[in-house]
């Protein structure tokens, strides 16, 4: 896992945060000082509650585990849905839906729908069809699409869910909570950080400030998948060893 340190934050822009008017009191234990009137978060608390979400995160992927990132806002859908294509995770980049995660059973009939359609359209039965009836599976595809393509392949609910900017995305947090789902989540001078698990006071709204947290959450899980990976061949290797000296014993006797 890369070290990293409050250079790295302050050059990526992780400091600023939200006019002071702006402000949630509960942030306060992460804010450094006002300048401007704007607040400036503690870097050094920031650097510290970072490397402690990369521990997590780390614990999570060792352990074959599944995390959601979550970016709805402008600046962030483009760097958070290729990051986490880059690490076959799930990822909601467009407006989350109310029940995404609680009404899991008919997300998973929406995503069904959204292949068999994928399915007909290979397989030419979508041409059979006829003009109308194509146009409106067309239509339902693409509103599908929109809202499911990042969660496909997420057969079951995450373990852990990584947000940007949890003030907008409420709903997503909301729902975890209920279902007691941890969250990491970059919170900005403007909103509630009691309601996250693992909190990275941070600018959440700077495209550089974004990119350099993504980058160290995926970071993190390629190198976890790895040692994930290690640890599955050995213990495959272990148990082929067991066999044979078993078989051994067996022909021995």
């Amino acid at each position: 896992m890369s070290q990293i340190s409050t250079k790295d934050l302050l050059e990526a822009g992780c400091h600023f945060g939200h006019l002071t008017h702006k402000w949630s009191p509960k942030m306060a234990p992460y804010i450094f000082m006002e300048k401007d009137g704007i607040h400036l978060i503690d870097l050094n608390k920031t650097l510290v509650k970072l490397e402690e979400a990369k521990q997590v995160v780390k614990n999570m992927v060792k352990s074959g585990r599944k995390v959601l990132f979550v970016a709805t806002k402008k600046q962030a859908k483009e760097i958070v849905a290729e990051a986490a294509k880059s690490v076959d995770m799930p990822y909601v980049t467009e407006r989350w839906l109310g029940g995404m995660l609680t009404n899991f059973a008919t997300v998973k009939k929406s995503i069904k729908k959204m292949q068999t359609i994928e399915k007909n359209i290979k397989d030419g039965t979508f041409e059979a069809l006829a003009k109308k009836e194509r146009l409106v599976l067309s239509r339902e595809h693409e509103k599908l699409s929109r809202f499911f393509t990042g969660i496909e392949n997420m057969h079951k609910l995450p373990a852990l869910i990584f947000i940007v900017d949890v003030k907008k995305e409420h709903i997503a947090v909301a729902e975890a909570l209920k279902l007691n789902i941890p969250t990491i989540g970059m919170v900005d001078t403007n909103s509630d950080p009691t309601k996250i698990d693992y909190v990275i006071p941070s600018n959440d709204d700077s495209a550089n400030s974004i990119q350099f947290i993504v980058n160290q959450i995926v970071e993190t899980i390629k190198e976890a998948a790895i040692e994930h990976k290690a640890e599955k061949e050995e213990e495959v290797a272990k148990k082929k060893a067991e066999k044979d000296s078993a078989q051994e014993l067996e022909a021995e006797a």
